[in-house]
């Protein structure tokens, strides 16, 4: 499958109407943006599966912020709407190849469980001490693999 371009009003319907989705936030102006781009396209047609976003992080800096970008190219993978993986950084294809078939091989009801866990601390804690943040409730505190 090709790469996508999406924009900040599709990047939730993308989110939740595909099974797993990559996206690159990336910029015209950043070398290394450009140097992952080859790559991100040509795994992209290996993967039929995945869906292969990507953020424009000039015309899309809302989105940008609302995602934490601050560092470009940024991965994020998402599964069952899950953030999964995050990472600043272009990768090879060896390691993005690593990405991907570590998202496709997690257990995910292990993960939401995990969620819902981590979803239920913090709302106890809001609870106990309110004010206080209780950090992402999207999935992102899942341990890098």
């Amino acid at each position: 499958m090709a790469t996508v371009d999406i924009t900040g009003e599709q990047f939730a319907s993308i989110i939740e109407g595909n099974d797993i989705v990559l996206v690159d936030f990336w910029a015209e102006w950043c070398g290394p943006c450009r140097q992952f781009a080859p790559t991100y396209s040509a795994v992209s047609e290996k993967h039929p599966d995945v869906v292969f976003a990507k953020v424009d992080t000039e015309a899309e800096q809302q989105l940008a912020a609302e995602a934490g970008i601050s560092s470009i190219p940024t991965l994020m993978a998402f599964r069952e709407k899950v953030l999964v993986f995050s990472q600043p950084g272009a990768l090879g294809a060896p390691q993005l190849e690593q990405v991907i078939d570590a998202v496709k091989a997690l257990d995910m009801e292990e993960v939401h469980a995990h969620v819902a866990r981590s979803q239920a601390e913090a709302a106890a804690a809001a609870g106990n001490s309110a004010g206080k943040s209780a950090g992402p409730q999207d999935g992102s505190q899942i341990p890098d693999f």
